[in-house]
């Protein structure tokens, strides 16, 4: 039947209906991602934590623990281990960042009077720079420190939030796993169980190396810090520290960038000399001999790629997200390396520099003969296995 043109169709209340109906809906899921946005990125923390603390919990469970217990062992005992370490280092550390605080008005002094006498650059006073905050943020410091409290409550129940559930996490394990795989087939079932066992390795790898090479950061550069005389060697070595390893590339020198501008307004050029001296070089040891021997199992990232993630993170969630960059990028990765088969390269100079050797025979490269990335599965998977025989055969 041919329709009246002078008629709409008789779908088009129901479709406008619809429509409106879709907009709606979408404006509502869009404000609701936004109330929740600081919820969903403490759910993300504690799923990473629980995934960095899974392999405790296992060994504990391979020792005779029962897994909620094991779950609480290890979940107190990185708590516990981390108040221990602010409890040791807590106390000089709010001293020396206190005494910084204070003293930066005299090390902009400083800074101020050296530019001015080498370069004839006139850079403005110190009271100068009061006043003129005063003026512009005077209002906005007094009505957001009425938001101090709010924020304290509301840090606090964050933490609280995340360790709980963290704490379900560790504590549900594979009937975790089970209740997300029985709305599966089996066949999806497979996938998913390897793309968690990946990501399990990968991303407990990684940030537990991120941990332990922030640590040696820490320590080295406060040691060397402390024997030059700087002031304030420990908040400035913690930082450079937690820096140079969850920012990439550019990591090094963001971080060391405060030391030196503290030893260069303090002490003088030659120690600020030898503090960029010790930054290059501990960054090239780090590079060839330190970081290979501690992240031989962790994933490594493209470094122009991971700092594109971290900046990109970082715009859209602050810094929390550029934080969580790295441990997300990771998985990404994990996730392309079961999923995306990888085939062999051709034969072209444009795959190697003149005098390099050609990539096709590299065999270091992780894809060739499993072009899955699957080898780190069968070998945990055959780890277990011999595990699992041992404590039947004890048994």
């Amino acid at each position: 039947m041919q329709h009246d043109a002078r008629r709409p169709p008789r779908w088009w209340g129901k479709g406008l209906a619809m429509a409106v109906l879709a907009v709606f809906v979408g404006l509502f899921a869009w404000d609701a991602l936004g109330a929740l946005q600081g919820l969903l990125v403490n759910l993300l923390i504690a799923f990473f934590i629980a995934l960095a603390l899974e392999p405790i919990v296992v060994w504990l469970v391979r020792h005779g623990w029962k897994r909620g217990g094991a779950a609480a062992v290890a979940l107190l005992g990185g708590l516990l281990l981390t108040i221990v370490v602010f409890a040791l280092f807590g106390n000089l550390f709010v001293q020396q960042l206190v005494q910084l605080v204070k003293n930066v008005p005299d090390l902009y002094t400083s800074a101020q009077e050296m530019v001015e006498e080498r370069f004839a650059v006139e850079v403005p006073a110190v009271d100068d720079l009061v006043r003129q905050g005063a003026e512009q943020w005077g209002s906005e410091v007094a009505s957001g420190a009425l938001l101090v409290g709010t924020t304290i409550l509301g840090g606090v129940f964050a933490a609280l939030t995340i360790l709980l559930v963290t704490y379900y996490l560790l504590a549900a394990g594979p009937r975790f796993r089970a209740s997300i795989c029985r709305w599966l087939t089996p066949g999806r079932q497979q996938e998913v169980l390897r793309l968690w066992e990946v990501t399990q390795v990968k991303v407990s790898d990684f940030i537990n190396t991120r941990i332990v090479l922030a640590a040696i950061a820490t320590a080295a550069t406060f040691a060397f810090l402390a024997i030059l005389g700087t002031p304030y060697s420990l908040p400035l070595a913690l930082f450079t520290g937690v820096v140079s390893q969850f920012v990439p590339t550019i990591g090094t020198y963001i971080g060391g960038a405060l030391p030196i501008a503290v030893a260069l307004t303090s002490q003088g050029p030659p120690q600020a000399l030898g503090v960029l001296a010790f930054i290059l070089g501990y960054q090239q040891i780090e590079n060839l001999w330190l970081a290979p021997k501690v992240s031989a199992r962790a994933l490594e990232m493209n470094a122009a790629v991971s700092f594109v993630v971290v900046l990109a993170f970082g715009a859209v969630f602050g810094a929390l997200g550029a934080f969580l960059a790295l441990p997300i990028a990771a998985t990404i990765q994990a996730v392309a390396n079961t999923y995306v088969q990888r085939h062999e390269l051709v034969r072209s100079h444009m795959l190697h520099d003149p005098g390099e050797a050609d990539p096709r025979e590299d065999d270091s490269d992780p894809g060739r003969g499993d072009p899955g990335g699957r080898g780190d599965v069968d070998k945990a998977r055959a780890a277990a296995r011999e595990v699992d025989r041992r404590r039947d055969a004890e048994a």
